[in-house]
């Protein structure tokens, strides 16, 4: 059992979240933590520049808002919204704030995975704790 566990949603691909909650609850030791981690990508100075006053603070607010709401009142997981590239992210999160397993959910690969590398692929490949991939 695992007392800290980290699962990352994408807001997107929040159809597959409740499957990688189930299996961080059954992971999940007596009085542990899990951590639903939504990494949004940064938005490049050129853009920013054109952007109101403040539109990067409410862009995570309004994130961490959603990432609340798809956990479905589950109480036991804190919402975190980030900013920076997903794999790399996540990686850096687990090994910054101890977490002992993450809980990822991935889709089929298909040929650009082989390619380019999935989140959840770079999440597998780097991670220093144990990585649970659910599909």
């Amino acid at each position: 059992m695992y007392k800290h566990i980290l699962v990352p949603i994408a807001l997107d691909h929040a159809d597959v979240a409740g499957q990688a909650m189930e299996v961080a609850h059954a992971l999940l030791a007596d009085g542990g933590q899990i951590t639903a981690l939504n990494v949004m990508e940064a938005i490049p100075a050129y853009v920013m520049q054109y952007l109101p006053e403040g539109q990067a603070e409410k862009n995570q607010a309004d994130t961490l808002t959603a990432l609340a709401a798809n956990l479905g009142g589950v109480a036991d997981a804190k919402p975190v919204a980030v900013v920076g590239h997903a794999g790399r992210t996540i990686v850096e999160y687990a090994n910054e704030h101890d977490v002992d397993c993450i809980v990822i959910a991935s889709h089929r690969p298909g040929l650009q995975d082989y390619f380019l590398g999935s989140t959840a692929g770079r999440v597998v490949r780097h991670a220093t704790c144990s990585v649970h991939v659910v599909r």
